[in-house]
């Protein structure tokens, strides 16, 4: 008997070269390990309620009213919930009344359609079209739709910044197209040189791409920079010179961490400008409910708004979205909950409005801490993150460092990140994951590690443990090296001493991430 269609050999080639550095062999191992009984802190994916973040009260009432409609006929219903909460499980039902366990529209509930155009109305001062909104579960869902709408054979091209969220990678390869890297200046804090941007399209065209959209995250993942205003309008002009749809990614809008560099919409710049760009520029904007204060990942609650784009086109897509038969009808409900919360004067909003603004302190007090942490490593360098949940720090390797990597049949960064894993738990995403500007030197890698915290108590926190790490084990630095000077070559503290270090009680630099309420380091 011959193979058979799902041996790894008759595999659709394009799912074989899908690469997902988030959920790789770094995530495969950390799990191993999970599963032997080692503690684990998964700082490899923005997950916040794993790692210890309280979900917002008034959005769990309203869906677990939801979800079990016969609360609402309780005569003590009003002892447990707030009246807001109850009246607004009823205003969800009214608009879906086979409940959360039938289907809805395809493009989602047009009641909660509606509360997102007005939201966006709100942030833009423009006003939306809920005809023009679809519903999904997450943004990722929605990013694969259009990709998967734009990309026509192997010879089309989407501009995809570099570094990036593996998602685009991931999904221009599964369907077939080409990805055109676009690179982000680290020297710059992450921004944009559209010289260079324009020789990646030239480039591109001259080996027969058609590059057809260009994609944007604002604020960036996993660079965490917010663009100016001046930033996305030069990037709406050059999509509107090259002819581009632009993608715009902004599912952290809320994790903003700079008053001086608020979060603007492509959206809205674009209608600033007026025409022809507000008239020419096909946009399509994502946002979700598993970022921001929110953080509720598991829902997979999402959206897209299409601007531009043609009635015809808008056709098919409902035909696309309507293969799946309808988006989860829970994580619609959090998404009307997430642009509509309470308002001044309802029961729950002071409630929801000193959760949700200590969360988000809490976020921006922890990126400055992580930004310091790294920094305070003779070898590391790192941007302050002025968005999204992540740092991104650059760690320069010694020569010798490299070597053993190599002889270990391993990448410089997969290499030290499994060791970091091995010796602390800490399970990372190696920066070669993200991609990288080509001509960087080689003894420079990125990875990457969330600005979360898990809620339980230790004694050392995790950015501690990396920094006693780091400088007892992972990378001695090139001063260190007796061929210049340096006395400590070849001197590496044994495994067990290292974690007997990194798990023991030494008192550390990072003294603020302690908890009032206790004194003890919460991770």
């Amino acid at each position: 008997m011959g193979r058979k269609a799902l041996d790894y050999e008759e595999l659709n080639e394009n799912v074989k070269k899908v690469q997902y550095a988030v959920r790789g062999e770094l995530y495969l191992r950390a799990s191993e390990l999970q599963k032997e009984g080692k503690r684990i802190i998964f700082t490899n994916v923005g997950n916040p309620h794993a790692l210890g973040q309280k979900p917002l009260t008034f959005p769990r009432q309203v869906v677990a009213l939801c979800q079990a409609p016969f609360l609402l006929d309780d005569p003590n219903v009003g002892l447990i919930f707030p009246a807001d909460a109850i009246a607004r499980a009823k205003h969800y039902l009214s608009l879906a009344p086979g409940g959360l366990g039938a289907y809805s529209d395809s493009r989602g509930i047009p009641g909660v359609r509606q509360e997102v155009a007005e939201f966006i109305q709100r942030r833009d001062g423009y006003p939306s079209d809920p005809e023009l909104i679809y519903l999904t579960d997450g943004a990722s869902k929605g990013v694969m739709q259009m990709l998967n709408a734009i990309i026509r054979n192997e010879r089309d091209g989407i501009l995809v910044p570099v570094p990036q969220y593996p998602l685009y990678s991931a999904a221009i390869s599964l369907f077939g197209g080409s990805l055109v890297p676009y690179y982000l200046e680290e020297e710059a804090n992450w921004g944009l040189d559209l010289v260079s941007t324009r020789q990646s399209v030239a480039e591109a065209r001259s080996k027969g791409i058609t590059v057809r959209a260009m994609v944007i995250i604002n604020p960036g993942n996993p660079t965490g920079q917010c663009l100016s205003e001046a930033n996305i309008r030069e990037l709406l002009n050059f999509c509107y010179q090259e002819n581009l749809v632009l993608l715009a990614d902004e599912v952290y809008q809320q994790n903003v961490y700079q008053d001086e560099r608020p979060f603007i919409s492509a959206r809205k710049v674009m209608f600033d400008m007026g025409p022809p760009v507000s008239r020419e520029v096909q946009l399509i904007s994502f946002h979700t409910v598993s970022k921001g204060y929110w953080g509720e990942c598991g829902q997979r609650g999402g959206y897209f708004e299409m601007t531009n784009i043609p009635p015809k086109t808008v056709d098919e897509i409902y035909k696309v979205a309507s293969i799946a038969l309808s988006p989860n009808v829970p994580g619609q409900i959090f998404m009307g909950l997430m642009v509509n919360p309470p308002k001044p004067g309802d029961i729950s909003y002071l409630k929801y409005s000193a959760e949700s603004k200590s969360i988000l302190e809490s976020l921006r007090r922890r990126a400055q801490i992580m930004t310091d942490g790294f920094n305070s490593c003779r070898n590391v360098v790192c941007n302050f993150t002025e968005g999204a949940m992540y740092s991104f720090p650059q760690i320069r390797l010694p020569q010798r460092a490299m070597d053993v990597a190599k002889s270990a049949g391993k990448a410089p960064d997969v290499y030290y990140c499994l060791k970091l894993l091995e010796a602390t738990g800490i399970s990372t995403v190696p920066g070669s994951g993200f991609g990288q500007k080509e001509g960087k030197p080689v003894l420079l890698f990125i990875t990457i590690i969330i600005i979360f915290f898990t809620a339980e108590p230790i004694t050392v926190c995790p950015l501690e443990q990396f920094v006693i790490w780091n400088n007892l084990q992972g990378v001695p630095s090139e001063d260190d090296d007796p061929a210049r000077g340096g006395g400590h070559a070849g001197d590496h503290v044994e495994l067990q001493e290292v974690q007997r270090l990194v798990h023991g009680a030494i008192p550390g630099p990072l003294e603020a991430v302690k908890r009032e309420e206790d004194n003890r380091i919460y991770i």
